[in-house]
């Protein structure tokens, strides 16, 4: 089964590094970024994903991209311009194809750059937290599943249910099924080689990118900037003093082929620089219960707001609680909030949303969602962790955390009757309480922060 590449190479040598770029999103919008790479030494690769614009067969979300990129892999380890160094980068999807080739260790890779990684058919279908995301997901699936091209952007009516049955691609009704851990999380121990991952603390996938880098075997680098899953698109080299992502890529590269890096580092973007992800939790804060009781109804479930949105305009909503810190000291809020809750609800299966802004102008910081299942009308007391996140706090800053039952349409509604959100057609309203709260903050002082003209040449020491 053939798939379709193209070869870039350096004009100023016969063979030379490789980089491989392998994406189902056209190997052509890469062509660029691999122009650059051969006009930098590197001869580069790209190629369309199986079933997926030139290539053949039949596309298959995450089915082939293990075995696929172990063939390709050896194939460019044969082609005469290769001098035995191989790199393996990609973003989103193309970096889980980076990633899954490497973790089959069929051949040498010299390092791995995995951008927004997303890390397969489970990870991406569920929050950490076992919530259903909906939106992006009914939006992707019908644009991409089962078919060589995209489609045009489809119209979803994204009240349907159930879920399982909104879209009408293949693939779609069993990526319900999927684990939310995929089987390449036990092998990531295992990869040796250095591996810089790449995440925004507005992406959604932003808890995997980290979880990534602390579970990767060999030396690791993380740099959670202030973006989304487009990373540095809309403001380029905004957050790095000018340079765009590429630039660290290349400096990334060249430490890989250098095999200088040693240990796990990782970076976090707070105002106008950079902080050092912390190694602590932070000291412990109460949390007063301003409105405690509300219900959750998912006929009219709690919206889902952009990243950084003003969430005054839910002020007047009633179906969240809402809890306060007392003012605080200021400095640098950086890395995961800890939330440990004492809960109850009437129903045996709830999605509990944490949503984390400052009282002073609502600016968004952070959400995070879970789904819990308790017996009906029993206190229980449960953990949660907000973010990554990075931002700068005055003193006297208050925070404020909203509790609700939904977040939609990022995330299907849950039902409350037990049945999984994705099956569910029979929806309950659900009473709720908030006992009592408490948060771990990580908050310091800006002691380790790096210049944002600095943090390339941190990054890769």
């Amino acid at each position: 089964m053939p798939l379709a590449t193209t070869v870039f190479r350096s004009p100023e040598r016969e063979r030379s590094p490789v980089v491989l770029l392998r994406s189902p999103y056209d190997q052509r919008l890469n062509h660029a970024e691999a122009k650059s790479w051969a006009s930098r030494g590197f001869a580069c690769v790209t190629a369309d994903t199986r079933g997926r614009f030139g290539s053949g067969g039949t596309f298959l979300p995450y089915a082939h991209e293990r075995s696929d990129g172990a063939t390709l892999l050896d194939w460019v380890h044969a082609q005469d311009f290769c001098d035995g160094r191989v790199l393996l980068a990609g973003a989103s999807y193309g970096a889980y194809c980076a990633l899954v080739t490497a973790a089959a260790r069929t051949a040498p890779v010299a390092g791995v750059i995995a951008a927004v990684p997303a890390m397969g058919p489970g990870e991406t279908a569920r929050d950490p937290g076992g919530a259903a995301r909906l939106a992006c997901r009914a939006g992707w699936w019908s644009e991409h599943g089962g078919t060589g091209r995209p489609r045009p952007p489809a119209d979803l009516d994204l009240t349907h249910l159930p879920v399982r049955d909104l879209v009408d691609q293949p693939g779609w009704p069993e990526l319900w099924s999927a684990p939310r851990r995929g089987p390449l999380w036990s092998e990531l121990p295992h990869c040796e080689v250095p591996l810089l991952a790449i995440g925004g603390v507005h992406d959604p996938f932003a808890a995997d990118t980290a979880e990534l880098a602390a579970t990767w075997g060999g030396p690791s680098r993380l740099v959670l900037g202030p973006w989304g899953h487009l990373l540095d698109s809309h403001a380029p080299g905004a957050a790095l003093a000018g340079k765009r992502i590429g630039a660290l890529y290349l400096a990334f590269a060249h430490a890989a082929l250098a095999d200088t890096q040693t240990g796990h580092r990782a970076w976090i973007a707070t105002g106008d620089h950079w902080s050092h992800w912390p190694t602590g939790t932070g000291p412990t804060h109460q949390l007063s219960v301003a409105r405690g009781v509300f219900t959750a109804d998912p006929t009219n479930p709690f919206p889902s707001r952009a990243p950084a949105a003003d969430l005054g305009i839910d002020a007047n909503r009633p179906d969240r609680a809402l809890l306060h810190s007392a003012p605080l000291p200021g400095g640098v809020l950086r890395g995961r909030i800890g939330v440990r809750l004492r809960l109850r609800a009437d129903t045996p299966d709830n999605d509990w949303l944490l949503r984390l802004s400052t009282v002073e102008d609502n600016r968004q910081l952070a959400h995070v969602i879970f789904r819990d299942t308790a017996p009906p009308g029993h206190p229980v007391e449960r953990t949660a962790e907000l973010g990554p996140l990075g931002v700068e706090l005055p003193p006297g800053t208050r925070l404020r955390l909203e509790i609700a039952g939904h977040h939609w349409p990022r995330h299907a509604r849950n039902p409350h009757t037990g049945v999984d959100p994705v099956d569910a057609i029979e929806l309950r309203p659900s009473r709720r309480e908030v006992l009592a709260a408490e948060f771990t903050l990580p908050l310091a002082t800006a002691t380790d922060a790096v210049a944002a003209a600095n943090l390339i040449e941190e990054v890769v020491r």
